[in-house]
C-alpha cells in the first residue's frame, strides 16, 4: 500500500529511485573535569581536531566540479572561515581552560551560546544560517569522537537513483553524495532558506525539507517518488502512480531544456514591452550563477557576510575590495544595499543591546545612522568600488524623509571627504530606498523626489503590515502577499516611482514567485530581481504575457470590495 507524505518542497523537479536512510543520530557528547595538568593537552587535541576538520573541507572543495554553480563552493568556504574564527578556536580553549573540561563539552557549551545568538535573529536568511554552526559543530565533535567519515564516504548509494533520507546533510556531505549521483533528498529539518534548500536548489536536484518523521516512516530500499514542486513524498507506489510521475518527469526535462533557450532572448511582453530581470546574490561568488541564466544585473547584494563572524568590524579596504569583484563582473546595474545589521541581527563586531522587540529595534538605516563612522566606512568602500562600473547604492528600512536626507547628506560628505584626499570614487552612482515599511511606502510620493531608485522589499512590507512573524510556526499562515492592503502598498510605491520618473524594483520572494509574475505584471512592475534559480521561468511567463490586458484586469483587482471577487480576479490574472 503507498504511503504519501507531505513536507516543503524547495528544489523543483521529480525524482524515482530507492530510499537511502542515513541514521546517524545525535552524538553523544561525554563531560568531565581535567586534572590541571591534563588541560594543555587537552586543548592540543581541540586544536588537532580543527586542522583535520580543515583539512576535510579542504578536500571536498578541491573536488566541487569546475562550473558547478558558485553557491556551492560559497557553503564550503564559509565553514572553513567559521573554522578560523575565534568563536571555535579562542573560545572553546578559554572554556576547557577556565572550567577544566574535556574538549566536546567546552565546544558542546559553545555551540549552545552562538545558537541562542542565530534563534534570537528575525531575519529568515541570517537565522537559517544556524544550520551552519550546526555543522561544523558536528564535524569537530565527530573528529574528537571518532566518527569523523562524511556520509558520502560512510553510505555508498545503492545505485544512481538513490533518495536520500535525513535528518539533515551538511553542505560536505551533500557535494559528496551529489557526486555520487543522488537523485534527491528528503530532510527531517531545514526550510526554504536552509542550506539543504539553497545547494538543492543550485545543483537541480528535487527536494523536501521539514518532513517530520521521514526516517521512521520511510523504509530503507523502498521505492520512493520526491514531488519538488508539490513537496510530496510518494513511498511504495503503485504503477500507475510511478507512470504518471514519469512522465511528468519528461515533461519537465523538456520544459527546462525549453528554459535554457531563453537565457540570451529578450523578457519582452507580447505586446512589446520589455522587463528587466535581475538577481538577488548573498556572496561574491553568486554572481556566476546569476549570469548563467542570463540575469540583466545584481538587483540585491546583502553586505551583511562581511560582517559575520568576527570581532571587529571590516576595514574600508576590505569592503572595497568585496564590493569591486562583484561590480566588475557584471555587465549591468550592481543595487548593493547598506548593512542591514540591529538588535535582531547580532554580530560579534557590532554590539548592540537587545531589543524587546527586534523587528522594529534599532536595526538597518536606523543603526547605520546611530554609528556614522561605521555607516561612512562603507559608504567610502561603496563609492570607490562603484568606479567599476554600475553600483547603485540602496539604503533599507527607511521610513521617513528625514533619515533619507541625513544618509543624502552624508553620502555627500563622504564624496567631498574623498575628493579632498584625491581617490577616484563615484560622483553619479544612483542612491535609492528599500520599500519595506508601510510608513514610506504610503510617503512614497514625497520620498519619490529625493532619491533616484526604489526596491519594495516584499518580505518585511507584508511582515509589518499584516503584523504576522513570517518565521513564527504558529502565525506565518497569515503571511499573504496577495492581501488587499499589500496589493495597495505595492501599487502605491510603483506609481509614486512611475510620477517621478525612478525606476521601482522589487527584490523580496515575491518577486521571484511565479505565481504572482503576472499580477506584479498588472500592478506595473517592470523590474524584477530574484534568486536566480527563478530568472528563466519569470522569464518565459513575460514572454507570454499582454501587458496591457493584465494592468486592465489588474485595475479591475483594485477597485473590487468583494473578497471573494478579488480573489476570483487574481485567479483569473494569473491564468490569462
Amino acid at each position: 500500500m503507498s504511503l504519501w507524505l507531505s513536507g516543503i518542497g524547495v528544489a523543483r523537479g521529480i525524482a524515482i529511485g530507492r530510499a537511502m536512510k542515513i541514521v546517524s543520530g545525535d552524538l553523544e557528547i561525554p563531560e568531565y573535569a581535567l586534572e590541571p595538568f591534563e588541560v594543555e593537552a587537552e586543548i592540543r587535541r581541540y586544536r588537532s581536531a580543527l586542522r583535520r576538520a580543515r583539512h576535510q573541507l579542504k578536500d571536498v572543495q578541491e573536488r566541487i566540479p569546475k562550473g558547478t554553480p558558485g553557491e556551492i563552493s560559497a557553503f564550503i568556504e564559509s565553514h572553513l572561515l567559521m573554522l578560523e574564527d575565534r568563536a571555535f578556536s579562542e573560545a572553546v580553549e578559554e572554556l576547557i581552560s577556565e572550567r577544566g573540561v574535556n574538549a566536546e563539552a567546552a565546544l558542546k557549551s559553545q555551540r549552545d551560546t552562538l545558537i541562542r545568538v542565530f534563534e534570537a535573529m528575525e531575519d529568515p536568511y541570517l537565522r537559517s544560517r544556524r544550520d551552519d554552526v550546526e555543522h561544523v559543530v558536528s564535524q569537530i565533535q565527530r573528529i574528537l569522537l571518532k566518527n569523523d567519515k562524511p556520509l558520502g564516504a560512510r553510505e555508498a548509494a545503492h545505485e544512481s537513483t538513490s533518495i536520500v533520507v535525513a535528518d539533515d546533510i551538511t553542505p560536505a556531505d551533500i557535494i559528496l553524495l551529489h557526486r555520487q549521483g543522488v537523485a534527491g533528498f528528503v530532510t527531517e529539518s531545514g526550510g526554504p532558506l536552509s542550506h539543504t534548500a539553497i545547494l538543492a536548489r543550485s545543483l537541480g536536484i528535487p527536494a523536501i525539507v521539514g518532513l517530520h518523521g521521514a526516517r521512521r516512516l520511510l523504509e530503507d530500499g523502498e521505492v520512493l517518488i520526491v514531488d519538488g514542486h508539490a513537496g510530496h513524498v510518494v513511498a511504495a507506489p503503485a504503477r500507475i502512480t510511478l507512470d504518471f510521475y514519469a512522465r511528468r518527469r519528461q515533461r519537465d526535462a523538456r520544459y527546462r531544456r525549453m528554459l535554457l533557450r531563453l537565457k540570451d532572448e529578450p523578457a519582452t511582453s507580447r505586446d512589446g514591452q520589455t522587463i528587466r530581470l535581475l538577481a538577488n546574490i548573498e556572496l561574491p561568488s553568486d554572481v556566476g550563477h546569476a549570469l548563467e541564466v542570463g540575469a540583466e544585473g545584481i538587483g540585491l547584494y546583502r553586505t551583511e557576510f562581511l560582517f559575520m563572524n568576527r570581532d571587529e568590524p571590516p576595514g574600508e579596504e576590505e569592503q572595497y575590495l568585496a564590493y569591486r569583484e562583484v561590480i566588475a563582473a557584471v555587465h549591468g546595474p550592481v543595487t548593493i544595499r547598506t548593512l542591514d545589521l540591529g538588535a535582531d541581527k547580532q554580530s560579534e563586531a557590532i554590539r548592540v543591546s537587545q531589543a524587546t522587540n527586534p523587528a522594529l529595534g534599532l536595526r538597518a538605516v536606523r543603526l547605520c545612522l546611530r554609528d556614522r563612522n561605521l555607516f561612512r566606512t562603507q559608504l567610502r568602500a561603496l563609492l570607490r568600488a562603484a568606479t567599476a562600473g554600475q553600483a547603485r547604492i540602496m539604503i533599507p528600512m527607511i521610513s521617513n524623509i528625514f533619515e533619507l536626507r541625513q544618509c543624502m547628506q552624508l553620502i555627500a560628505d563622504v564624496r567631498r571627504e574623498l575628493a579632498a584626499e584625491h581617490r577616484e570614487f563615484s560622483e553619479d552612482s544612483q542612491v535609492g530606498a528599500m520599500i519595506e515599511v508601510p510608513g514610506a511606502a504610503l510617503a512614497a510620493p514625497w520620498l519619490a523626489r529625493e532619491c533616484e531608485f526604489f526596491s519594495i522589499g516584499t518580505n518585511d512590507l507584508i511582515q509589518y503590515t499584516l503584523a504576522i512573524d513570517r518565521v513564527d510556526d504558529e502565525v506565518n499562515y497569515l503571511y499573504d502577499p496577495l492581501h488587499p492592503a499589500v496589493l495597495q502598498l505595492i501599487r502605491r510605491t510603483i506609481e509614486a516611482g512611475r510620477d517621478a520618473g525612478i525606476p521601482v524594483s522589487m527584490c523580496g520572494e515575491m518577486a521571484g514567485d511565479t505565481l504572482h509574475t503576472k499580477l506584479l505584471l498588472g500592478l506595473g512592475l517592470t523590474e524584477f530581481s530574484m534568486h536566480p534559480a527563478s530568472v528563466l521561468e519569470v522569464k518565459r511567463i513575460i514572454r507570454d504575457s499582454n501587458l496591457a490586458e493584465l494592468r486592465e484586469r489588474t485595475d479591475t483587482l483594485l477597485a473590487s470590495t468583494d473578497p471573494d471577487a478579488a480573489r476570483r480576479i487574481i485567479d483569473e490574472i494569473s491564468e490569462m
